[in-house]
């Protein structure tokens, strides 16, 4: 497993999660002191500090991670463990703490654990990139495992030797894996500006739409230019008569249909709605807003997804989805929707990036694929 993907529990990582999540003023000062006495390498006093904060605020999910990454650096290998555990019980929509788990299991050689932690860290976020190269790292061990089992069972297996020499050599200091510029140096992260902060319930406020982007006006092409004919001349004396084309009318081009405008208005409608039924946990609403060929997210079926989405709605006191800079790109029967999620629920806050790809059924727009972080 690489050093900058396995090893991301240092500041590389805990950046990608402050990115993440959505915090006030306030309460970013306390975030940043702490990271920054982490990368100092200032680890106890680092420690103090975050556990002062949480006893007084013992749900926040940032701090938690932050706790986590430095019990993992002072060598509280198993107290790191029990943090990112109970951060995915609490907040299971995260898939760093997942990921973070599998660092620490992978490094005490524990790979199946590793592998679970994985898998349900892209099943939160498919598009984890980090996670899917990390489970291929995995597997490339528990298969190092398995070949070496085999061999000492059959020492005159001739198939298992080349097979295990890839493995190796692809995690030796000089084998490809490893052939990757290392790491570029991280910056200190700028604090974002003032943003609400995410209360307990029932203090949360009511499902909040973000304004869509206005549609951009359809660029109709120019009329093609008419062909001015050509003058009939009359050949010279013993010249073979030249063959005048009768000039074709120009066609005028067509507008943009309004049928793609109209396109472009209900699928923006259809993202709109599926935020507010997620917001009003309305689960019937919110399912119906997937149509038959959505993919879910790794290995799952259909049914163990819904039902999984289901508990999840369900189990929250309120949900607020906001919708910001939207924009909806449609033909006639596909669209595609990107936008920013502020999606906050019972404490948490999570800003993310995602895209909606969309089909047409019937007179319906139904959601075919989903995917963060793009």
């Amino acid at each position: 497993m690489t050093h900058s993907r396995l090893t991301v529990l240092g500041p590389l990582r805990l950046l990608t999660l402050a990115v993440a999540m959505v915090f006030s003023v306030a309460h970013a000062d306390e975030y940043a002191d702490v990271a920054q006495m982490v990368r100092a390498g200032k680890l106890p006093e680092a420690l103090s500090k975050a556990d002062q904060y949480l006893a007084t605020k013992p749900r926040d999910p940032q701090m938690r991670f932050l706790k986590g990454v430095i019990q993992r650096d002072s060598g509280k290998t198993t107290d790191a463990i029990a943090t990112f555990t109970r951060l995915t019980e609490d907040f299971p929509e995260l898939p760093e703490p997942y990921n973070n788990l599998a660092v620490l299991y992978a490094g005490q050689s524990q790979f199946d654990k590793a592998r679970t932690a994985l898998e349900m860290a892209i099943r939160t976020n498919p598009s984890y990139a980090t996670a899917h190269e990390n489970l291929g790292d995995v597997y490339a061990k528990l298969a190092s495992q398995a070949y070496n089992k085999a061999l000492q069972l059959d020492a005159s297996n001739a198939g298992v030797p080349p097979k295990l020499a890839l493995i190796r050599e692809l995690f030796s200091p000089t084998g490809a894996k490893n052939q990757r510029p290392g790491p570029a140096p991280v910056a200190t992260p700028a604090i974002p500006t003032a943003v609400a902060t995410a209360k307990p319930p029932p203090t949360l406020p009511g499902p909040v739409i973000g304004k869509p982007t206005p549609n951009a006006t359809p660029v109709v092409p120019p009329a093609a230019q008419t062909a001015t004919p050509t003058p009939n001349v009359a050949p010279p004396a013993g010249a073979a008569p030249s063959v005048v084309s009768t000039p074709t009318p120009a066609t005028t081009a067509n507008p943009a249909p309004a049928a793609a405008s109209n396109s472009t208005r209900d699928a923006e409608a259809a993202v709109i709605a599926w935020a507010k039924a997620w917001s009003a946990r309305d689960v019937k609403a919110y399912l119906a807003a997937y149509g038959k060929d959505f993919t879910p997210p790794g290995s799952m079926n259909r049914g163990a997804w819904e039902e999984e989405r289901r508990q999840r709605i369900t189990s929250k006191s309120k949900i607020t989805v906001k919708l910001e800079n939207l924009t909806v790109t449609a033909s006639a029967n596909t669209a595609v929707a990107k936008f920013r999620q502020d999606y906050k629920a019972n404490g948490l806050s999570v800003s993310s990036r995602k895209t909606l790809d969309l089909v047409r059924n019937g007179e319906r727009w139904q959601i075919v694929k989903e995917t963060t972080g793009t």
